[in-house]
């Protein structure tokens, strides 16, 4: 049975849309049937694939409303094994239109309810909120994923986060879990990224990634082009920090990263 993983924080900019597109490329790259679904109304992992937003006619906001079946909107991306279900502004209306209809919070459960055996796994993007777009992807989730960015305020709202997944546990959903917290964005030359690592260690202990992802002008410039980072530029160190977490995903052993100047080496990269 697939395992299906929400990319979740409230908190705007910590690379959660990078995040769950370069996670479901990299496992469906590694062989794995993957499910990537777009439940953001900015509709930026649909871009990020490749897919033009504005011509979707049938999108992930047509499950919510259980006008259509998931495999009805799956669109095929650039990697054979990695369909997505797409978004757009249209699924800005699902949150007022189910407002007063009864188990709304589960109805991205149910739609994949017959899927989840068709593949390995399912990663939701979810939006920048904790609504009820979140809400329906943290109850559809076995567990939930947390890109946390290495900036000052690193830990600001994710206690409101593991908050919201406590009751979404205890109430919706119980066998949701941390599937693990993610550091991004990271710069190894400054003194507060080490400071940042180490307190969201101490914070989320071995629930934090050993693969840290770092600033990139690769992960910056790949969704303008429409790719994941291992199409765009497969050498480069934000691909290779992706098929890293991807193994970590996966449960393969990798060495832990050690905090040095190397993993900054992209920020002066040319383009």
């Amino acid at each position: 049975m697939g395992r299906i993983i929400t990319v979740c924080n409230q908190k705007g900019g910590t690379g959660k849309t990078t995040s769950a597109i370069n996670i479901a490329a990299c496992l469906a790259l590694a062989g794995k049937k993957v499910m990537l679904i777009d439940l953001d109304p900015q509709g930026n992992t649909t871009s990020g694939v490749g897919i033009n937003k504005h011509n979707i006619k049938k999108s992930t906001y047509h499950v919510l409303l259980e006008e259509l079946d998931i495999r009805e909107i799956l669109t095929a991306t650039e990697i054979k094994t990695l369909l997505l279900a797409p978004a757009n502004l249209d699924l800005t209306g699902a949150e007022v239109e189910l407002v007063s209809v009864l188990g709304r919070e589960n109805r991205l459960k149910r739609a994949l309810l017959k899927e989840k055996n068709n593949f390995d796994f399912i990663i939701i993007d979810s939006p920048p909120s904790l609504g009820l777009l979140t809400i329906n992807a943290l109850c559809a989730a076995d567990s939930v994923l947390v890109p946390v960015q290495c900036e000052y305020y690193a830990l600001e709202g994710v206690t409101q986060l593991v908050n919201t997944v406590n009751l979404i546990k205890n109430n919706l959903n119980p066998d949701l879990v941390v599937e693990g917290v993610l550091l991004t964005m990271a710069d190894f030359r400054t003194n507060l990224t080490k400071e940042v690592v180490q307190e969201v260690k101490n914070f989320f202990k071995d629930r934090v990634y050993h693969t840290v992802i770092p600033r990139s002008i690769r992960l910056t410039e790949a969704p303008s082009f429409g790719k994941p980072i291992a199409l765009y530029d497969k050498d480069s160190l934000g691909a290779k920090k992706y098929e890293e977490l991807a193994k970590e995903i996966l449960g393969l052993k990798i060495s832990e990263i050690s905090l040095d100047n190397s993993e900054s080496e992209e920020l002066s990269e040319p383009t």
